[in-house]
This record gives structure tokens, C-alpha cells and sequence, in this order.
């Protein structure tokens, strides 16, 4: 094969934890009679809440053909290659295993938001059953630790604190403790994972997701401060840097089956659109090889998000544009990029659409 295939989970393959019932028909043609992929396959979602063997069971038993762990990106997976944090003291921010997660991309020193608030009991009051039962001297809570980054891999449960103390940490430059100090800008790094606005589960409407919450935390800083909020990196759909890793595991694929023709085409399918942004941080750069593929095609599936009656506006001075365009703050709003390359009506006809473009026959 010259191409291969980099498919998202929610919407695509499920809704919440309901498989779509076009998700197994698709992978029965994907593999042969001994599960083994025909074409190199990369699920590329922007959860970020569990490891990936996990996400890997799952997406087995849902689909009904063994998919390995190296076959799955997580929104956080591209952390793998920030290594000059991986030995720093870094807050992280999410739910789920927190630390499983963050020792497995490398991180050496995480501190999760739990953790800061048991070392910093004045902290998080706005919750009056979660304050202090006894009077806490001010100075058992004087530089405990040092954070040297934040690193959001995605929404957590109670909002309230996690707000708080990041910004704590952001205003302090890693001492929670202290007096904020306004002039210490920019801030300590910030590594963000998913900047998804809403996702799609068992519920009519779409849902808040990490990206909700990031934006609560800018407007809140900005609101302190005056000054915007810098990221270090954004990762997970639709980020270019995203899909630039994911283009790595294909690469890895294809040679782990010795397949001698380069990968030119990636067929990205799902709700999910590229996005460029002005990155801050292009060190990861050096751990990727140059990329192969010349292509990358999305086709869109109405199973997801996606709704078939709106159209992009072709003028995006256009106040519509706020309502169309659920991005980040920080990504340019291309029409071009969020027009897809196919509609489909689900990821069934995507695979026989994508067969056909290839004029490929397993």
C-alpha cells in the first residue's frame, strides 16, 4: 500500500461508549483472516484520560480485530518527544491515571492538581466542605515546591480548583504559595493536549470538552493580567504537529511489515479538520524523520459533529465565522482547511471510497 489510514474514535467509531453499527463492517475489511492489517492504521482521538493499551482494548473489542497500543495516539502521545521536561517538576492537569500517563510519555516528576492541594491547604476555598477543618499557618505553605511547566492533557472534574491553582502556579512562576507577581511574563511553559470545544457522546447536543476549559483559563488570566496566555505547544486534532506524529507511526508500520513502497497519502477520517498555527516550540522537529507522505486527504463523516446543512462562510470577516469556527484561540481559521476533502455518510463508505480513490483491492 501507498497510503494509510488515520481514524477517529468519537463519532466516527462511537458515540459515548455505543459502537456505530458501520465501524465493524469497515474493519472486517481491513484485515485479512489472521488480523492483520492489509494497510497501515493509526486511531488518532484527543482523549486523553487513560494509556494507551487501554484505548487499545477498547477499540479491539469494539471493532472485532486486535489492535495493538502502537497503533493508537493519544492527544498527549506527541509529549513523547518534549524530552528537555521530561526531568523537570511539572504540574499536570486532566482525570484518569494522571501519573501512569505522564511516567509512560517520560515525565520523570509530575505533580498532580490533587497533590499541589494537599501541600497548599489555603488555596482551594471556593468549595466551603473542601476548606480547611483546622487553621493552617500560613508559613506550612511556603514554597513546598517548584514547578517548572504545566502540562494540560485534558478537562478535569472540579473546574474550580484546577483553575485556581494553575493559575496560582502560572502567577508565582512555580512557587503556589507566594504573592502573585504580574511582571513575571512570560509565564513558566504550558503544554496543552485537545483544544476540543465540545465532543459528541449518548446526548443530543455536544458536550464541553479540554478546549472549554482552556478557555476559561485564558479569559481568566487575561482578566488578571492584561496579558494573553502563551503555550509552549498544542497538541491533538487538528494540530499540524498532530498529524506530523501520526504520520511517524504509520511510517513505523510500514516498515515493522516491510513494506517497500513509501507511504505517500494519508486518508484522515472523521469530524476533524488540520488547523495551522504559529508554533511556539519547534524542537520536536529532530524527533520525527522526514516525513514521506505527500497528501493528506480528509474525509468527513456525518456521524460525529459534522452537521451536513451548514455551510463554511467564504468570507470569514463575517460575524458568522464565530459560529462555524469552533477552533482554538491560537489557530488561523482557513476555510480551505476546514473544507473536507469527501463526505461520507459514515466510516463504512469512507474505507470503500478510500479503496476506490486507491483503486485498491485487498
Amino acid at each position: 500500500p501507498s497510503f494509510g489510514f488515520l481514524f477517529d474514535i468519537d463519532g466516527v467509531l462511537v458515540r459515548g461508549k455505543t459502537p456505530i453499527p458501520a465501524a465493524k463492517t469497515a474493519f472486517q475489511k481491513l484485515v485479512n483472516s489472521r488480523g492483520q492489517f492489509f494497510v497501515p492504521v493509526v486511531f488518532v482521538t484527543n482523549a486523553g484520560n487513560c494509556l494507551r493499551q487501554k484505548k487499545a482494548d477498547q477499540l479491539s473489542h469494539i471493532l472485532g480485530v486486535p489492535i495493538s497500543q502502537d497503533q493508537v495516539m493519544m492527544s498527549h502521545s506527541p509529549l513523547r518527544m518534549f524530552k528537555r521536561y521530561h526531568e523537570k517538576c511539572v504540574l499536570v492537569s486532566g482525570q484518569g491515571p494522571l501519573l501512569d500517563i505522564a511516567q509512560d510519555l517520560g515525565f520523570c516528576q509530575p505533580i498532580t492538581i490533587e497533590t499541589l492541594r494537599e501541600k497548599y491547604p489555603l488555596l482551594d476555598v471556593v468549595d466551603h466542605d473542601r476548606r480547611p477543618k483546622i487553621l493552617v499557618s500560613v508559613y506550612f505553605c511556603f514554597q513546598i515546591v517548584c514547578l517548572l511547566a504545566v502540562v494540560l492533557f485534558g478537562e478535569p472534574v472540579r473546574w474550580e480548583t484546577n483553575l485556581q491553582l494553575i493559575i496560582d502556579v502560572l502567577l508565582t512562576s512555580g512557587y503556589p504559595g507566594n504573592p502573585y507577581h504580574h511582571e513575571n511574563y512570560p509565564h513558566i511553559p504550558v503544554l496543552a493536549c485537545n483544544m476540543d470545544l465540545m465532543w459528541v457522546a449518548e446526548a443530543q447536543s455536544p458536550r464541553f470538552g479540554h478546549g472549554t476549559f482552556m478557555v476559561c483559563l485564558e479569559n481568566i488570566y487575561k482578566k488578571i493580567t492584561g496579558k494573553d496566555l502563551k503555550y509552549e505547544a498544542l497538541m491533538g486534532k487538528p494540530s499540524e504537529l498532530t498529524y506530523q506524529y501520526a504520520e511517524y507511526l504509520i511510517r513505523a508500520q510500514a516498515a515493522e511489515r516491510q513494506w517497500k513502497q513509501p507511504i505517500q497519502t494519508l486518508y484522515a477520517v472523521g469530524p476533524a479538520t488540520l488547523a495551522q498555527v504559529d508554533e511556539i516550540d519547534n524542537s520536536w522537529e529532530s524527533e520525527l524523520a522526514s516525513s514521506a507522505a505527500t497528501h493528506c486527504r480528509s474525509v468527513l463523516v456525518c456521524t460525529g459533529v459534522y452537521n451536513p446543512h451548514t455551510e463554511v462562510p467564504s468570507d470569514t470577516r463575517e460575524s458568522i465565522t464565530d459560529t462555524v469556527f469552533h477552533g482554538h484561540r491560537d489557530f488561523r481559521f482557513d476555510p480551505g482547511l476546514v473544507e473536507p476533502d469527501h463526505i461520507v455518510p459514515d466510516v463504512d463508505a469512507a474505507v470503500d471510497l478510500i479503496f476506490q480513490l486507491e483503486n485498491f483491492a485487498p
